[in-house]
């Protein structure tokens, strides 16, 4: 929660403090975002951390329900208000963008923001795209939100980013409808739109779902080529380690809402300290593999928001929820600590249990 106390800002009210970090573009620290229902609290998001600077990307990955996307449409200021001005979501941390904190922001300021400083590519471009409105309108009007632009001046930035992100006779297809493109030049102009401002902040929600492997392919290129161009820092979320082991450089690992280990790629692919990452790299597909070869899939289902495991999350579906002595792993929630340089874990296990695990029963399958 913050100490309002510190910050001298009453929710909802302007601030221009800045960050006593500093040092981060992005920094999230203990984020809470959870839903009030009938049927209980979905505790989507309970108590995430992490930071991510300029030029770096940051993958994100977990199974569907993990508090993934919540996250990111928590940074982008889109569960604050509902339908009436109603509040739909009950949020609590901080969340610090080059220096502000938004969370307890004016909406008006985040607004100002979002586009411009920071932008999204969604997961659903056909219904994040407005069915009634061509293409480049929808361009035009994110472009000139933020700069203060003839229609004309915005129309030739709209078929320039069309261009930029490989969109063939882009002068052309400007004046098209979204249910005329097809999936792969759909999620090509959601990329043009929110790159439009050269924001400085990129979430990319499943950028290549439901796309053939040659348009993932080329839409992930295509993220890494503007990334370069434009020093942006970029959160990818995924469940899919194939995409974050081709883009990103850090790796935060979700489940049941929280984060179970964060670090860099190199070290989460190739000496990975939780049992669920154990699972979720032996549940991916490998070139180099025999085609007749068995993946392991994590067992189970993961947990209900509403009705989250005591203890550890993950206790009910680990393998290795007995080996620590005790019913530690049942009563007792693992906190997120440091297991190497920049390396950090959230699991009972013992140092020298999962390093055993890891190099005898793990690794030799992967």
């Amino acid at each position: 929660m913050t100490d309002l106390s510190k910050t001298g800002t009453a929710p909802g009210e302007p601030t221009d403090e800045r960050s006593p970090a500093g040092e981060h573009y992005l920094d999230v620290r203990d984020l809470v975002i959870h839903f009030p229902t009938d049927d209980g609290i979905v505790k989507s998001v309970d108590g995430l951390s992490f930071q991510l600077e300029k030029g770096k990307t940051l993958g994100i990955v977990g199974e569907s329900g993990s508090g993934k996307s919540v996250t990111s449409l928590g940074i982008m200021g889109l569960h604050t208000v509902g339908q009436y001005g109603r509040q739909r979501a009950r949020i609590s941390g901080e969340i610090w963008l080059d220096g502000r904190e938004l969370l307890h922001a004016d909406p008006g300021e985040v607004r100002k923001l979002r586009g411009r400083e920071m932008s999204m590519i969604f997961q659903d471009p056909l219904s994040a795209l407005h069915p009634y409105f061509t293409i480049g309108k929808q361009i035009v009007e994110a472009y000139r939100i933020h700069n203060d632009v003839d229609k004309k001046v915005a129309r030739r930035r709209a078929i320039e980013m069309l261009d930029r992100v490989g969109i063939p006779q882009p002068d052309q297809r400007v004046d098209s409808y979204p249910h005329e493109f097809s999936g792969g030049m759909r999620q090509r102009a959601m990329i043009a739109m929110s790159l439009v401002n050269n924001p400085e902040l990129l979430i990319a929600d499943e950028p290549t779902t439901a796309l053939d492997v040659t348009v993932q392919a080329q839409i992930l290129d295509l993220i890494r080529d503007l990334q370069k161009e434009f020093g942006s820092a970029v959160i990818v979320i995924t469940h899919d380690l194939g995409v974050v082991a081709e883009l990103a450089d850090d790796i935060l690992v979700m489940y049941g809402g929280r984060c179970v280990e964060r670090g860099s790629a190199d070290k989460v692919f190739y000496e990975p300290q939780h049992p669920y990452t154990w699972g979720l790299l032996g549940s991916m597909p490998r070139i180099d593999r025999d085609r007749t070869d068995r993946l392991n899939p994590v067992q189970g289902s993961p947990p209900s928001l509403i009705n989250i495991p005591d203890g550890c999350a993950f206790h009910p579906r680990c393998p290795y929820a007995d080996v620590p002595k005790g019913d530690v792993t049942r009563t007792e929630r693992p906190e997120l600590r440091e297991v190497g340089s920049g390396h950090f874990s959230a699991c009972h296990l013992p140092r020298e249990d999962r390093e055993r695990i890891w190099n005898e029963e793990i690794k030799p399958k992967l």
